[in-house]
């Protein structure tokens, strides 16, 4: 999502909103440390071990995006609330991962499925199809149209009378 800004205009007020995608770096580390209810060291020591990973400007500043702020909460629940250390939360969040990575690639192979499923159901009725048109035939015999055929075919089984 970009940023969008909204200004709404009243005759003693104006006000400015600002829309930001959830995933791009705002809050400086201090601002996301606060926000986290953690000491900003604790956001260096977390991104030394990979849990976070905050952009950066162009001259090195970290920028904590609010999806950040969202994990540096869950971190923080699951250490303080759940007694989990950094190695359990590091495993939580990679079983995560692995989780939604095997979610995509089961929606893709339902998708796949099903595209299957109505490509067999096509090439069925295609057989049946072609199958009505087929003209049997018998060396040195004539054609005949394959309903007559298998009226043919019903009328000699009938036992004679």
């Amino acid at each position: 999502m970009a940023t969008r800004r909204v200004r709404t205009t009243t005759t003693t007020t104006t006000t400015t909103r600002i829309e930001v995608s959830s995933d791009r770096g705002v809050f400086m580390i201090s601002v996301a440390a606060e926000l986290a209810d953690m000491h900003p060291q604790t956001l260096r020591m977390y991104e030394a071990r990979g849990l976070i990973e905050p952009k950066r400007s162009p001259k090195g500043t970290r920028l904590y995006s609010q999806k950040d702020v969202e994990r540096l909460r869950r971190i923080q629940e699951m250490t303080a609330e759940l007694g989990m250390n950094l190695a359990g939360v590091e495993r939580v969040f990679e079983l995560e991962e692995q989780l939604e990575a095997m979610s995509r690639k089961v929606a893709g192979l339902e998708k796949r499925a099903r595209e299957l499923k109505a490509e067999v159901e096509r090439l069925e009725a295609l057989r049946r199809e072609l199958r009505a048109e087929i003209v049997p035939y018998e060396r040195g015999g004539e054609l005949i149209l394959c309903r007559d055929f298998q009226r043919l075919q019903i009328a000699l089984q009938q036992p004679k009378q």
